[in-house]
């Protein structure tokens, strides 16, 4: 035995979908493992208690960015941030798994030490000070993006005397009733504050230098509503999510297959919306379907404030911004007294924790994806990021699932340590793949932080859901790529199976 069990068996980081989920799987498959959840916030929700801009709300439906364990029972699919977080603080509260969220702690860095099987993770508090924890594994819950700092659009305001805002950091008092309110930007996030601040505004123009492909959606699924009146909850929830996956999978293939039906298809619904007069360059973009994440539309609503005038789309280039608004190089001057910069996201890999092992410092950009949830030669380590063509939490619920079973089979075996072994010879011989086949800017940005993509699994971070679901279920643990060992193994030093915290 060592001298000293780690504090905790697993430190999760984030208080979002990604580690309310981790937590809520090892309460059930795993629940002789201790567990801690570090949160930087003061709240537990991740995106959905950092965004606070008008309209926040999901761009997948919640019967697949729920969790496969517990049922979505809202009336909306598409639901609104508020419906969101009170669905995990529920799922915190009922589950007992806020009792172990350490909020306002910022992991700085995590030093995994072989001698020791365990990581050792520096934290710094909200207070300033800074603190440690040791655990035997790590799973890092904490997104995709760079909570701290958005992308910088390098935009020279000039003489703009007005606001400028970026959705990431929204002031809760703002008031613009009655502004000329410019959102520069064509992604989600641009669709759903237009919609939303034109009914107090005078007017809200969506500036976009390239259309994005828009899918018009009822935020009620109707077939979920019927079946929760006849079924009991957990059936309904179970069976809308099966037909929701296959109609996500159905859609995406079909567009990379037969690009032009989904672009004939997405027309018509916006004409039906709009009139046969609208703008058709505006909503049509350069690339394909679902080369880049379709923009939901639900209920019509941007389209409904174009309607009433309350809203326009403009496509043009930002040739400078003068006192009372935007010129384009076309000339035409947008008058705005708000300027939002819906212009993406900073990508950023782990949090931005410092990761090395024995005191070594480590670049995932270095390492291959082992089964989109692990990384080669690195111990004890997961992370949740999600699918790009389809919900986030469908990645984090088999995920979640995996390493349950991981660490069920390692407290089995008395193994302390499992780490996906790539040697030299074997990396040669792969071939890497475009870990995002996606041209979206925020990819496109990131792509060099990003951890290695084979075209061979289990190399890889895979983009089929359904595929990976029964992959990471059913194959074995013990693959002849992940290595079980224990801390002397690893060090030559004496010792055996590692204590198990309790």
């Amino acid at each position: 035995m060592l001298a000293t069990a780690p504090e905790v068996d697993v430190l999760i980081v984030g208080a979002g979908i990604s580690g309310i989920g981790m937590a809520a799987h090892m309460e059930m498959k795993a629940p002789h493992h201790s567990y801690a959840i570090v949160e930087q916030r003061d709240n537990l929700g991740g995106t959905w208690d950092l965004f606070r801009y008008p309209g926040i709300r999901s761009d997948s439906d919640m019967h697949t960015l729920g969790f496969d364990f517990e049922p979505w029972r809202h009336e909306k699919s598409i639901a609104d941030a508020p419906s969101i977080l009170e669905y995990l603080n529920r799922i915190a509260d009922e589950r007992g798994i806020r009792q172990h969220i350490r909020f306002g702690h910022k992991v700085i860095s995590a030093d995994f030490r072989d001698d020791e099987a365990r990581w050792h993770v520096e934290m710094e508090l909200s207070d300033g000070t800074s603190t440690r924890i040791t655990a035997n594994f790590l799973y890092l819950g904490s997104g995709y993006y760079d909570y701290d700092e958005p992308f910088d659009a390098g935009f020279d305001l000039g003489d703009f005397e007005g606001q400028v805002l970026h959705p990431q950091f929204w002031p809760e008092d703002l008031d613009y009733t009655g502004k000329r309110v410019v959102v520069i930007g064509s992604g989600a996030t641009a669709v759903t504050i237009v919609p939303s601040m034109a009914d107090k505004a005078a007017h809200v123009t969506m500036l976009q230098r390239t259309p994005t492909w828009m899918a018009s959606q009822p935020a009620k699924d109707w077939f979920a509503n019927t079946l929760r009146k006849i079924l009991p909850a957990n059936l309904a929830y179970r069976i809308t999510r099966f037909k929701n996956i296959r109609m996500q999978d159905f859609t995406f293939k079909l567009a990379r297959n037969r690009p032009q039906k989904v672009k004939d298809a997405l027309h018509k619904k916006i004409e039906k919306a709009l009139g046969p007069n609208y703008d058709k360059a505006s909503f049509t973009p350069p690339y394909d379907p679902w080369d880049q994440r379709l923009c939901l539309v639900p209920d019509d609503d941007l389209f409904a404030a174009m309607n009433a005038g309350k809203a326009a789309v403009v496509t043009g280039h930002i040739a400078k911004f003068e006192k009372g608004g935007v010129r384009l190089k076309s000339g035409e001057l947008i008058e705005a007294d708000i300027v939002v910069t819906a212009t993406g996201l900073k990508l950023a890999v782990a949090g931005k924790i410092a990761l090395s092992q024995n005191g070594v410092p480590t670049e995932l950009s270095q390492r291959f994806y082992y089964k989109g949830c692990m990384f080669s030669n690195l111990p004890n380590l997961a992370v949740v990021f999600g699918y790009l063509n389809a919900s986030w939490t469908l990645r984090a619920d088999i995920n979640s699932d995996y390493i349950c079973r991981l660490l069920n089979h390692m407290r089995k075996t008395g193994a302390a340590i499992a780490t996906p072994v790539l040697t030299p010879e074997a990396e040669a011989t792969l071939e890497e793949d475009d870990i995002f086949d996606f041209s979206s800017g925020y990819i496109q940005r990131g792509k060099h932080i990003m951890p290695k993509n084979a075209v061979e699994y289990p190399w890889r971070l895979n983009q089929e859901y359904v595929l990976d679901r029964k992959r990471m279920a059913s194959d074995p643990l013990d693959d002849g790529w992940l290595k079980f060992s224990n801390a002397s193994e690893e060090a030559g030093a004496s010792g055996g199976e590692l204590e198990a915290a309790e």
